[in-house]
C-alpha cells in the first residue's frame, strides 16, 4: 500500500492527471483503490459490464480479444475508461502479463473528480480521441488501396 504522497506522485505522471495541481491531487489518491494481480491473471473478460477505470502503477496488462492481442499496456497507461464512463460490455479482455499493482477508479468518483476538475475531463477526452486515431490508423493499415 502507498503512502498518499506516492500515488499523488504517480497521479502526476498519468496524462489524466498531469495538469492538476498536487494539493488537488491528494483529493483524487484518496479514492483510488489499489490492487495487486499475479501475472496471467485475468483482470476482467470482454463482455463484462465494468465501472471502473484501471492505471498501470507497476507492471503490464495485455488487451486480448480472445488469442489476438490488441495491445500491451504499462506504467502509466489507463484502460477500462470507456466502461466507466457509459456501463456497457467490456470490449475486450484485459491480463496481467507479469505481476502488476493497479489503481481503480469506480465509476461515482471518477464522475466527481470530472466534474470538480475539468482537466480530469480532458485528459479522459484525450486519451479516447486517441484511442480513435489508433483504431483509425489501424483501419487505414489493413484496408486496400482504392477501397
Amino acid at each position: 500500500m502507498l503512502l498518499t504522497i506516492e500515488k499523488v506522485l504517480t497521479l502526476k505522471s498519468v496524462s489524466i492527471f498531469s495538469k492538476i495541481p498536487e494539493e488537488s491531487l491528494v483529493e483524487v489518491a484518496s479514492v483510488l483503490e489499489e490492487l495487486n494481480v499475479e501475472k496471467g491473471r485475468e483482470i476482467f473478460k470482454k463482455g463484462d459490464i465494468g465501472t471502473t477505470m484501471y492505471i498501470v502503477v507497476e507492471g503490464q496488462v495485455c488487451i486480448h480479444d480472445d488469442d489476438k492481442i490488441l495491445g500491451n499496456m504499462g506504467v502509466g497507461a489507463v484502460f477500462g475508461e470507456l466502461s466507466a464512463l457509459d456501463p456497457q460490455p467490456r470490449s475486450a479482455s484485459v491480463t496481467a502479463t507479469e505481476d502488476t499493482y493497479l489503481f481503480c477508479i469506480d465509476q461515482i468518483s471518477l464522475y466527481e473528480l470530472m466534474t470538480q476538475y475539468t482537466d480530469v475531463a480532458q485528459g479522459i477526452i484525450r486519451v479516447l480521441c486517441q484511442r480513435v486515431r489508433d483504431c483509425d490508423a489501424a483501419l487505414l493499415s489493413v484496408s486496400k488501396p482504392g477501397v
